[in-house]
Formats: structure tokens, sequence, C-alpha cells
């Protein structure tokens, strides 16, 4: 007789089961990016309260406690900020120069949630958090267990491990069922795009990188896995050789057997599809169905296994037309609206897209998902702010006035909406500014120099519909060594665009 199983691993059974039983989110492990390449401190993971039970949950910096102290209505005043602004309770430093932090993962999440073990001691344990950086080709693990409101580095992945397989520029971490974590690559180490993945066991020793064969994405970005369906999907970035040669972006999807780590389909989505960036199925792990999002011409496109196949269909089901706009005295220009981000709520009812340059979010119904229904949308900032004198806006086929810029009790909102992420039961979605510094410095300087910034937006899950929260906002502005810009966050239980699940 086979050993009885002893208990489940980290996570939720099932997407529904998150999203029914998932407590409330407490604290927001935020990747901060270090602007200023010249800091020694480098980037950091901002640990953020957002308990509204916490102790430190209304507590500001010391510098600003410090100027109430000499007011003369000091309980006034801090009972009045103290309403509006979250605490940074703690900074992990990676104490480097030049990393570009970019986005996390878990050494293990819901995949490992159907756990074989029959020892408590063996069941996998969702304890660290891993950070790869872009430009350093570093990777960081931090242990977010032993004290979850201060992680600290446990070990450095130096970037010449990544180099020896000759991929660089890591992305995406996703961890597998069988215990490894995989991270996505955008290039080789001669500065070429080149898409892989490359994988590191429980202990993050490198075991080499994933797809077999010579045939491999063009470049590499985010991916996601169904096992269900023996299928991967990956994305595609940009190469760093030349910013402004479209020539250098990706346009395409892929797909892999996941049983045999071949590339067996990708689908060119032409200049409409480039830079599709960030891909997802649908949480539900029997729907071999998604979404994936194109940032320059601001398009989505949905695609689906096709019946009695292993190949995808693919079509455009949401193109947000670009604005018309003259910037200065230069010649009127296209500004597509740049959807850097989305996400999926884990009913997979709603779909959540940013339009970082035009400055919105948008909340679609996907009930029907080959028609996706426009149900909310918010203004938080952008490009076209009404009081920007130096824009003219040409040509607009969806508004027939500017947005107003976005302030919360006084702090302007430099930037426009980028990262997403959607408390588990779908009710708040948490919204930070920065894209990728090199961008960030082109498009919203005044952002680089007063600091990127975390807002809420109230999701209405009945009927649809969202709300920005005015008694919400984590200003990066006035960090210890200069303002700073914030990007991807996650829940310290796992979240809506970490976790992926297995079908039992």
């Amino acid at each position: 007789m086979s050993e009885k199983k002893c208990c489940h691993g980290p996570g939720y059974a099932t997407p529904l089961d998150a999203m029914k039983y998932g407590k409330r989110e407490k604290l927001l492990y935020t990747v901060t990016v270090q602007p200023n390449l010249n800091e020694p401190h480098g980037d950091y993971l901002s640990t953020v309260d957002v308990d509204p039970d916490s102790p430190t949950f209304c507590q500001v910096n010391n510098l600003l406690l410090y100027n109430l102290k000499h007011t003369t209505f000091i309980k006034l005043h801090y009972i009045y900020i103290c309403a509006y602004f979250y605490k940074i309770i703690h900074r992990t430093f990676t104490n480097r120069l030049g990393n570009e932090l970019h986005h996390s993962g878990w050494n293990t999440c819901s995949s490992c949630y159907h756990t074989e073990e029959t020892s408590t001691d063996l069941v996998p344990k969702r304890d660290k958090l891993i950070l790869p950086a872009l430009n350093s080709d570093f990777i960081y693990v931090l242990d977010v267990a032993t004290d979850p409101r201060k992680p600290e580095i446990v070990k450095t992945i130096d970037g010449s491990v990544l180099k020896s397989h000759n991929v660089t520029a890591p992305h995406t971490a996703h961890c597998l069922a069988n215990g490894n974590i995989m991270i996505s690559t955008m290039g080789d180490t001669e500065g070429n795009a080149k898409g892989d993945f490359v994988l590191f066991d429980a202990n993050f020793n490198c075991l080499g990188t994933w797809i077999k064969g010579e045939n491999k994405p063009y470049c590499g970005y985010d991916f996601w896995y169904q096992p269900y369906f023996d299928v991967m999907v990956s994305s595609e970035g940009w190469s760093d050789d030349d910013l402004t040669d479209l020539t250098q972006y990706g346009c395409r999807i892929n797909f892999f057997k996941w049983s045999t780590r071949t590339l067996y389909q990708t689908i060119d989505l032409g200049m409409e599809g480039v830079t599709p960036l960030e891909i997802r199925f649908m949480h539900n792990p029997k729907r071999a169905e998604g979404f994936v999002g194109c940032a320059l011409n601001a398009n989505v496109y949905y695609f689906k296994k096709k019946s009695n196949s292993d190949e995808f269909d693919c079509r455009k089901v949401i193109d947000v037309p670009s604005k018309l706009v003259q910037m200065g005295n230069g010649r009127p220009r296209k500004m597509g609206g740049l959807i850097s981000d989305i996400l999926l709520s884990l009913d997979d009812r709603f779909l959540y897209i940013n339009l970082w340059r035009h400055g919105d979010l948008r909340q679609y119904d996907i009930t029907d998902p080959e028609n996706p229904k426009l149900t909310g949308q918010v203004f938080l900032g952008g490009s076209l702010c009404s009081d920007l004198t130096d824009v003219k806006v040409v040509e607009d086929l969806e508004l027939k006035e500017r947005p107003d810029p976005c302030y919360i009790k006084g702090r302007r909102l430099e930037g426009g909406p980028q990262m997403m992420q959607l408390s588990l039961d779908g009710k708040r979605l948490y919204v930070s500014s920065s894209l990728y510094s090199p961008w960030d410095k082109m498009f919203y300087p005044k952002m680089v120099e007063k600091g990127g910034h975390i807002c809420l937006i109230d999701v209405d899950i009945v009927n649809g519909g969202m709300k920005l929260n005015e008694n919400f906002l984590v200003d990066f502005g006035k960090e210890p060594y200069g303002a700073t810009l914030p990007h991807e966050m996650r829940y310290p239980g796992g979240d809506c665009t970490s976790d992926i699940w297995l079908a039992a």
C-alpha cells in the first residue's frame, strides 16, 4: 500500500478557491528601481504595509513627522496625512549599480499545491522571492518567510551564470510543479535578441536552458504554461541594441510542447501586434485560451486552441485607436496607448489593461472572450493631460476632451498607469507607475525627478466598473536615497499574475 499524502503545498487548490477563501492582502512586495545610476544602494524591494488593522498602516516617514512636530496642529495634521500616505516599512537594497530589477516570482506557488509528498518536511513552501535583473543579469533570492515584513537577500546569482549558457536579460520567473524555477531571457551574450528560458533547482543551482533543439523564438519576454494541454506560450519583447529601431522588437507569440520542450507553432502578429508583452492563459487550467497585450499599437489578441489540434488560432479583439498628437512645434504624430500590462481576475471574468501613454486603465468583461465588453475606465495621468501646454491633440477618435491630471490629496500623479496587481477577491486593483527606467526617462522625466507612486482602484465585481480610491497613495518621491520608480507588486501568499494552477 502506498503511503498517504500528508497535506498540500502552497497556495490554493483552484483559482476560485483563492478568490473565495483567500485572505486580504497585508503587504505589497514592490520592485523599486533607482534611476540614479551612481547611487550605490541601487535598486531594491520595497515592503509596503497595506493592512488596515496594522499599527504601521498609516505611518509616515521620519522627515514628514519631524516637520509636523513643528506645526501648531500636529495632531490634526498627523491624522490628515496618515489617512492618505501608506508606509514603506522596509527596503531590501541590492547594493549594486545598474541592475534594473523588473519582474519577480516565487520559488513555489499554487502549481505545487497538489504535492505527492508524504512528509510535512518535504512539502514545498512559498518562502523565497526571485528578483531577476534585466541589465546586470544578476538574480536575487530573498527570504520572505523568516520575517515577511523584512525580506532579506539570502543568495545572489552572478550574471556570469546566465552568460555561461549564452542567455542574458532575465525577465519573468515562474515556479514549476516539480520544484524547479524557470526564468525567461531576452538576449544572448553578444547583445542580440534571443528567446530562451533558464532553469534553477530548488536550491537555486542552474540546470541550464529549457528549450530543446535549435528552433527558438526571435526574442523573449513573458510566458505561461498549461501542462493539461501539454503547452506553454511565450511572448516577445525587444533587443536593447537599438530601442528606436522597430525591427528590433518582437511581433510573435510562440507555442511549445511542454513535455518535449520544443517550439512547434509561431504566430506572427505583424506590425499591428508588435511588442506582444504580457501574456496570460485563463486561470482555469482546463481552458486552453488566453490573451496577450501588444504595447506599441495598443492591441489585445485572443488565442485559443483549435478543436482536435495542438495548434492555436489568434485574432485581435481589442484595438485602442492611436491619437494624433503635436508635441511642441513638431509635426503631428500618432501616439499609441502602449499596453504594457494585462491582468485576468481569478474567475476569468474581467480583463484589465493599462495604457501607459494615454493615461488610462480599462476593465473588460470577457464572459465572451472573443468579444470583450468595456465595463470600466479610470484616468491616472499620462502624456495627454489637459494642463500640459506643450501638447496638442489634433485627432482623438475616442475622447471629446483631454483628461484632467490626476491628484491624490495634492500630489499630482506623474507618469501613467503601469503594472497592476489585483486582490484575490477581485475588489482592489493596485497600480504602479514605472515601466522601464530608460523609457521612464524618455517619456516621463518629471516622474523620474519626483518619484513614482502606487495608487488603488476600487472594483465593482458584481456589475463591473472601477473608481479611484482617493484615500490611498504610496509616494516614492521622498525615499532615503532620492526619488525612485516602483514597478511590479506581489503579495506574500501569491496573487493573480504569479500563480499558475494545474488541473487536478
